[in-house]
């Protein structure tokens, strides 16, 4: 790795986390002009996941920062007019469709890579290319079944076939249909204007690096290339010509970079109340969120009942730009369940409070139950507080 500019520009840990928050879209006057298109814009990537409690977390994104926008508007706005695809990026995400260039770099490193996990008989690929092009938009069951009749892994060939050229970009993910994907051939679903690998690996890597450190605000090496899975060594030959400038923040043992415009301003404005998708871009790396928050989280959905600490699908708390507890939520009916809560401290309870009455109202319940606090000198004042 090659020597690192001296930074010029010293950080405190609060300005830090400031400057984080503002460009995760936490802190100032929500962009409600822009909506849901511009979160994922502002973001860069926003994360898919197949667990629903109280929505699935693609929803929970915008409805974090905007507030409760209509959950058939979230979809709408991700998914009709060619402005978004889906793609692996961070994970499975859904990226704005002007990014699709910048993507070229990991097309065409899945094209060299030998096939894994799954065979592909000849003539599959190509007939679910034509079957696409006489038929589509389809799912992989309208392609002709998505499963063979074995395990959950078990793919028909039609879907291996599609899910290769998705992953080379010949075929586009354009929406999800009941949690089912979508696919369309690349030629119709992305704009011509885009539609093109022309950009090298270099450029490619240079605007996502560009790209996460904006959406970062500020970030150590290992933050930055993480936000859309890239190496350690891609971010390396880049970064010095991304546009991103060398910061130290004071507690982090590692070098940083933020964003230019980010330090233009101090962050000022009202802070969000909210609950955190555990798949929010906010939260996504423990080990910054540590470094950030002082807050450590982890997803227990895929952690045996047993070895849970904080529960299945457990949403931090976001309050005063500060994470300040999380609670474990589900549905019954009409009521809200708060079925294990998590208060770091007294002051928590009315953000908390106020958070799990807006959720309830978001998706359509009526009243919330609290199960079960960590702290029970609190559960009555936090009932009072919910009622």
């Amino acid at each position: 790795m090659t020597s690192l500019p001296s930074p010029a520009i010293d950080l405190s840990a609060d300005e830090a986390r400031r400057i984080v928050l503002r460009a995760q879209g936490f802190l100032g006057a929500p962009d409600r002009r822009s909506g849901v298109r511009g979160v994922l814009r502002h973001l860069g990537a926003v994360q898919l996941d197949t667990i629903s409690v109280l929505a699935r977390s693609h929803e929970l994104i915008p409805y974090a920062r905007l507030g409760a926008v209509g959950r058939d508007t979230v979809e709408a706005a991700y998914w009709t007019d060619t402005h978004a695809f889906e793609y692996w990026s961070h994970a499975a995400c859904i990226l704005p469709i002007e990014e699709w260039p910048h993507f070229a770099f990991r097309r065409r490193a899945y094209r060299t890579r030998p096939q894994w996990h799954h065979d592909l008989p000849a003539g599959a690929y190509d007939q679910v290319i034509k079957q696409l092009r006489a038929e589509g938009p389809l799912t992989a069951t309208e392609l002709g079944g998505a499963k063979n009749k074995g395990e959950w892994w078990d793919w028909s060939e039609s879907k291996i076939a599609v899910e290769r050229a998705l992953m080379h970009g010949e075929v586009v993910c354009t929406e999800r249909r009941s949690w089912k994907r979508v696919y369309d051939l690349a030629e119709r679903a992305v704009p011509d204007a885009l539609l093109h690998d022309d950009l090298d690996d270099t450029e490619c890597l240079r605007r996502l690096v560009r790209l996460a450190g904006e959406a970062l605000g500020v970030g150590t090496r290992a933050d930055i290339a993480d936000y859309h899975r890239l190496k350690g060594e891609q971010f390396d030959a880049v970064v010095a010509d991304s546009g991103l400038v060398p910061v130290t923040v004071q507690g982090w043992a590692k070098p940083a970079w933020a964003d230019p415009k980010a330090l233009e301003t101090t962050p000022r404005g009202r802070h969000r109340t909210t609950l955190l998708s555990p798949f929010d871009s906010l939260i996504w790396e423990r080990a910054r969120t540590e470094r950030i928050f002082g807050f450590t989280h982890r997803l227990e959905a895929y952690v045996p009942k047993p070895k849970r600490i904080h529960g299945y699908f457990a949403m931090p708390l976001l309050a005063g730009g500060r994470l300040l507890g999380r609670v474990d939520p589900a549905r019954e009916g009409s009521t809200l369940v708060a079925k294990q809560v998590a208060l770091d401290t007294p002051k928590a309870v009315a953000p908390m409070a106020q958070a799990l009455r807006e959720a309830a109202s978001w998706v359509g319940c009526d009243s919330v139950r609290v199960e079960r606090v960590n702290r029970p000198e609190l559960t009555a004042e936090l009932v009072r507080a919910l009622a």
